[in-house]
């Protein structure tokens, strides 16, 4: 029961969390120069569109009023029309929206699965050279930018060693699958098509990897100090003595409470995998939502930017929300302390 409490506490904070976020949006885009009606309609639009535009848009209504549509025409999922494709941008999101989360998804267990791995392989032998150049790598990856990884791994595994393909999401001459979630190569795991799926994470192996350099770096790091730390603990000390083997400390007592740290800076670095993706996506071609969002920057196009704001948003207050249920597990600790707050 502790636990149904400590995650409704969680999305109610996410809701008042969005709701903030809404106002802040809101605010940018009535201060911003220029006529949200003119900007929709173009400069050589007549004033009785624009007039007209205006009062659809309740631009004529008082600010709090203002919000109050734009909030429940939001919350409805109808953010307007789109200056770039003309469209309604609940359209375009749907569009381009599971492209970037396939990239996130794979960037994340790219970053995981390597990040926290060497970790423990630097923790497991610290002091030598595998702890060594761990921290080379991780230290790299830290201070280089995502698209400096992505135009050099286009180079060299792209154009030099071609062994990975650098554009799209699939091969010319592969079928795409039928649309079920929008992930191509989850839809065709679904369907069957294992060509189909072999070759969209042949396209999708560059950009995650690049995308994930930064979380790796940042997970290793973490993950090596937490637990070099907790192997000084008096109770890996205990466990020693007691003729325990050096593996099985490693994976049964040191492993869970040295992952706590981890976790919480890795949630954080998926959640801003899918903000900070438009140049990796605009590198490699990628028809995702981060760069739709920096082309609707510069096109000037509030509707579709207050939108993406909102994605991006939430998908950051879920990703919190998984990863406070995540710690909690591994340190019950954590709820129980929530619950005595309550």
């Amino acid at each position: 029961m502790s636990m149904i409490r400590f995650i409704f506490r969680r999305i109610l904070y996410s809701v008042f969390v969005l709701l903030g976020l809404s106002i802040v949006i809101f605010i940018i885009a009535r201060i911003m120069p220029g006529d949200p009606a003119r900007m929709s309609v173009g400069a050589r639009a007549p004033q009785w569109v624009v007039d007209r535009i205006r009062e659809q848009m309740h631009l004529n209504e008082p600010l709090v009023m203002q919000y109050f549509y734009w909030v429940s025409d939001a919350a409805q999922g109808d953010f307007g029309l789109s200056l770039i494709t003309q469209r309604q941008v609940t359209d375009d999101i749907k569009e381009f929206l599971p492209a970037s989360i396939e990239l996130a998804f794979y960037a994340a267990l790219i970053a995981s699965t390597l990040g926290i791995g060497l970790g423990i392989l630097s923790a497991r032998y610290k002091d030598t050279w595998v702890d060594n150049l761990g921290r080379i790598i991780s230290y790299a990856g830290v201070v280089t930018p995502s698209y400096i990884f992505a135009i050099l791994f286009i180079l060299l595994f792209g154009f030099a060693l071609k062994w990975f393909p650098v554009i799209g999401r699939l091969s010319d001459d592969v079928v795409t699958p039928r649309i079920i979630t929008g992930l191509v190569s989850i839809d065709a795991l679904i369907q069957g098509q294992f060509h189909t799926f072999l070759d969209s994470i042949w396209h999708i192996a560059l950009p995650a990897l690049a995308l994930a350099m930064g979380s790796i770096a940042q997970a290793a790091r973490i993950t090596r100090s937490s637990m070099a730390d907790n192997m000084n603990k008096d109770y890996i000390a205990a466990a020693r003595a007691l003729g325990i083997k050096e593996r099985e400390i490693m994976g049964r007592f040191l492993l869970k409470p040295s992952l706590i740290p981890t976790i919480s800076i890795l949630g954080l670095d998926i959640a801003s995998i899918l903000s900070v993706a438009f140049l990796v996506e605009s590198i490699f071609n990628w028809p995702g939502l981060a760069r739709y969002g920096m082309n609707a920057m510069l096109y000037k196009d509030l509707n579709a930017i207050s939108a993406v704001i909102l994605v991006f948003g939430a998908a950051f207050a879920l990703m919190n929300i998984i990863v406070d249920i995540i710690i909690a597990q591994l340190d019950p600790r954590i709820r129980l302390r929530s619950s005595r707050s309550d």
